[in-house]
């Protein structure tokens, strides 16, 4: 039986004042975006990448539901205790047991439950439960475009699982403590987020399939307890995590019609979406964390937000965004990619989320994030404009960013040029790494002084290295790292003469020791000369 989804809103017991909403489905596509997807599920162009799409999911209709017996645990704790390396999943040896395997020596380790840190094999489950949240997903979205009852019976099977389980697995964080910050699902609040959107915007896309009582069951016992009395009780500010937080507790809020928690994420003085922008954004568009891993892991979180809210009539496609999505391209090394500074690895601009920001900006330089990159992933068929123009010829050269503190110095825009990056701006909060006046060095193609990034924040080289000053390219003093600290910058340019011309760009480290002021200036007089002056006083 289908309820009309007005009267659900009437007919839900225990929400908020309901929100005035267009009808279901209004997450992750409205009724034109349903429309665009049945033509393009028909289209020549798109038809092969639709058909790959069903054929996966028909797979796994053929396969029993069966939910974890617990929620999961940290993945960063998947690593070798001696080597600290990314574990690999081998043979099961029980039930949700396996054999973990060091990639450096071969030996075959076992999960210990009793110990987060060792608890291997529910580092595994979280595979499992996410699966089945991306599983709710598809099934929705293949029901709209098809009409077919057996993916909306799939997705409801699931849905109805959860809500039976969900309140039955523990509270747990990251050290196993029963406690606000942890999740059910999951270990953490973001993870629990992270499993909670896809899931909301498949349910959201079966809900006129399911009758009143479905529905009363999987909105008090799945996704009011996830959004309302897991995530939302935990704070954190200004933050990549609360973004994801932002997203979970909005679509519960826009799927149920709850104006407090619609409210919670997007206007929330102190964490909300416009707060996050407003201040987590900085000038030029980087995220104040300073890692390129987590400025894409941001903005990743932001969509499936400002996307529902555009279906509900709501514009969060604000102007900070917009940069967020133009500031890897402005900054990035002539390969457009990032480096690895803070806490991430090295980070490719080439990303299909590009797909969506063109989509809805329409601005030229978001084209340079699809390069190379084949259309036949998700945003492409979700959001994708029909067609892509050509893409202009990169023309980038010398470019300082003082808010974000990357003075960049390059004299020709082949792929190939040389390109130095001098870091001198804010530390990045938690994700920060003790390294003022840092520098990269690419050329030729490769990147000859590298930054160590980051490894799995269980493995004990992400303190013991990743995190010291002595790994990074730049001053250290008495064997001791630097403080967290902000520098600035003193003079950029182009000075010419001769025949010759040099890029500059002059930095001054901060408050990085007690009595110490280092001050490094970068010259590059050719592609194969750069000329470093630092000046120490202590």
């Amino acid at each position: 039986m289908r309820i009309p989804s007005a009267l659900l809103l009437l007919s839900i017991a225990g929400l908020s004042q309901a929100q005035t909403l267009p009808s279901h489905p209004r997450l992750l596509f409205n009724a034109e975006g349903i429309a665009r997807l049945k033509a393009r599920s028909q289209d020549p162009v798109w038809s092969a990448q639709w058909k790959a799409f069903q054929s996966r999911f028909e797979t796994s209709l053929k396969e029993t539901i069966e939910l974890p017996p617990r929620g999961s645990n940290w993945w960063h704790w998947y690593v070798c205790p001696k080597h600290g390396a990314r574990l690999t999943t081998g043979k099961s040896i029980g039930a949700w047991q396996w054999e973990h395997i060091c990639p450096v020596d071969h030996e075959v380790l076992k999960g210990d439950p009793s110990r987060p840190d060792r608890d291997f094999d529910g580092c595994v489950l979280s595979g499992t439960h996410d699966r089945y949240a991306h599983e709710v997903q598809s099934a929705g979205i293949l029901y709209q475009a098809t009409g077919d009852d057996r993916y909306a019976k799939r997705g409801r099977e699931i849905l109805l699982a959860y809500a039976d389980r969900y309140l039955s697995y523990p509270l747990h964080t990251t050290k196993g403590e029963a406690r606000i910050g942890g999740g059910r699902l999951s270990p953490q609040t973001l993870d629990e987020s992270v499993w909670l959107i896809p899931a909301a915007q498949g349910a959201d896309l079966l809900w006129d399939t399911l009758s009143e009582s479905d529905r009363q069951t999987i909105a008090n016992k799945l996704f009011l307890p996830a959004a309302r009395d897991v995530i939302l009780p935990h704070h954190m500010s200004i933050h990549n995590i609360q973004c994801w937080k932002n997203s979970a507790v909005g679509l519960t809020g826009l799927l149920l019609g709850d104006r407090a928690l619609i409210d919670a994420a997007i206007d929330d003085p102190d964490r909300g979406y416009r707060v996050q922008m407003s201040k987590g954004v900085q000038g030029d568009g980087v995220w104040h964390e300073g890692a390129w891993g987590y400025h894409f892991y941001t903005m990743s979180a932001l969509w499936p937000l400002t996307e529902a809210a555009r279906n509900c009539g709501i514009d969060l496609y604000g102007e900070p965004y917009k940069k967020m999505f133009e500031a890897p391209i402005r900054l990035a090394m002539p390969n457009l990619r990032l480096p690895a500074f803070n806490d991430s690895t090295e980070v490719n601009v080439h990303n299909p989320i590009y797909e969506l920001a063109y989509a809805r900006y329409h601005d030229p330089i978001d084209l340079a994030g699809l390069e190379w990159v084949k259309r036949d992933n998700n945003f492409a068929l979700w959001f994708g404009v029909d067609q892509l123009p050509e893409q202009t010829t990169s023309t980038l050269l010398s470019r300082n960013a003082p808010d974000s503190g990357y003075a960049i110095l390059q004299q020709r825009p082949s792929a190939g040029a040389t390109w130095l990056c001098l870091k001198y701006g804010p530390h990045g909060g938690g994700h920060g790494h003790p390294d003022k006046n840092n520098f990269v060095l690419f050329s030729k193609g490769h990147v000859l002084f590298p930054d160590p990034g980051t490894r799995p924040y269980g493995s004990p080289l992400h303190a013991e290295w990743d995190r010291v000053t002595l790994a990074h390219n730049t001053l250290t003093v008495d064997e001791t790292s630097q403080r967290p600290a902000t520098g600035k910058c003193l003079a950029f340019g182009v000075a010419s003469g001769m025949d010759k011309q040099v890029d500059y760009a002059m930095t001054d480290a901060g408050n990085i020791y007690d009595g110490v002021r280092f001050v490094r200036t970068a010259m590059l007089l050719s592609e194969v000369l750069v000329v470093f002056v630092d000046q120490v006083q202590a």
